[in-house]
């Protein structure tokens, strides 16, 4: 047996030996989880699957950096080959390469959440859309989670109800027009980006 494998439990050796085709693993927090993809990578490595082919995607810095140390510990330096980061940032990587295939230049700005609501806040001013009545914040709330639905503008303005609705699919689409011209994306773009240039672009894939 694998000396990787020796040092899991029953439940983590399952997630861990299972290469070929996805697993799900729920569990609760402590559980061992982290410890289960860590212990994965290395178990890959171990099986002769090139680092360079491996990609791991975590929700903080702080995670990938320990489970990269960690996973070096156990199957030496060819582990630091690995691509591994948060969404964010991996996506981000890969835009700055690929970018020009969906019409943005490769030094594109990325605005964080202050520069968004600054940037609605504008458009709401051109399109007549009172701040005071309607926040911009609450409109770039209600747009950051049609994003992360995968819902695009015109999805979005093709289902809005009402007046409140139709207020934020106008300033949707002036949203994402505007980052454009302005080559420019705020932090759901780079997950949403990543998703058309994929669907559209399968060699980059």
């Amino acid at each position: 047996m694998s000396n990787i494998l020796s040092q899991l439990n029953s439940e983590q050796k399952k997630a861990v030996e299972n290469i070929f085709g996805p697993t799900l693993v729920i569990a609760g927090a402590g559980s061992g989880k982290t410890r289960a993809l860590t212990y994965k990578v290395a178990y890959l490595i171990e099986q002769k699957i090139s680092p360079h082919e491996i990609l791991v995607l975590t929700f903080t810095n702080k995670a990938a950096n320990e489970m990269k140390s960690r996973i070096v510990e156990l199957v030496g330096d060819k582990s630091r080959f690995v691509t591994m980061g948060t969404f964010h940032s991996v996506f981000s990587k890969i835009l700055r390469y690929e970018s020009e295939k969906i019409g943005y230049q490769s030094n594109y700005t990325i605005y964080d959440s202050d520069d968004s609501k600054s940037f609605m806040k504008n458009i709401m001013d051109d399109l007549g859309i009172s701040t005071q009545q309607y926040k911009p914040n609450v409109f770039c709330s209600i747009i950051s989670k049609a994003k992360n639905k995968l819902v695009s503008p015109i999805e979005f303005t093709k289902n809005a109800r009402g007046l409140f609705e139709e207020k934020i699919a106008l300033c949707y689409e002036e949203y994402q027009n505007r980052l454009k011209k302005s080559n420019a994306m705020d932090f759901d773009d780079l997950i949403l980006k990543p998703i058309e240039l994929f669907s559209r672009f399968p060699k980059v894939l």
